[in-house]
């Protein structure tokens, strides 16, 4: 028969993530509003330079990735605190060269 760890948790340590989760739901509140005004922001800079702005995509990617690691943290899908208790997340994969408007 396998060996099965039992992990006791102390509801002092379910309260302390509680408290952390409380506060990453008002920071994903705000980063869903920093996300909002980004694609607002990047839309009208692209209907007048027909363009996007590399400095908002990258940013917005970040932000997206951080949102994730928000998400999961809060859902009780990872440990790790995300920042500002980590560093701030690099982008997770490459965004696409040029978006399409097919």
């Amino acid at each position: 028969m396998g060996d099965i760890e039992i992990t006791v948790v102390s509801r002092k340590n379910i309260a302390i993530r509680l408290l952390y989760t409380i506060f990453f739901l008002i920071v994903f509140e705000i980063l869903k509003t920093i996300i909002q005004v980004t694609v607002l922001f990047q839309y009208i800079y692209l209907f007048i330079t027909t363009s996007y702005s590399r400095p908002v995509k990258g940013f917005s990617d970040r932000v997206t990735v951080y949102a994730y690691q928000v998400l999961r943290y809060i859902t009780l899908n990872e440990n790790t605190r995300p920042f500002p208790f980590a560093d701030f997340p690099k982008e997770m994969d490459p965004p696409d060269p040029e978006a399409s408007f097919k």
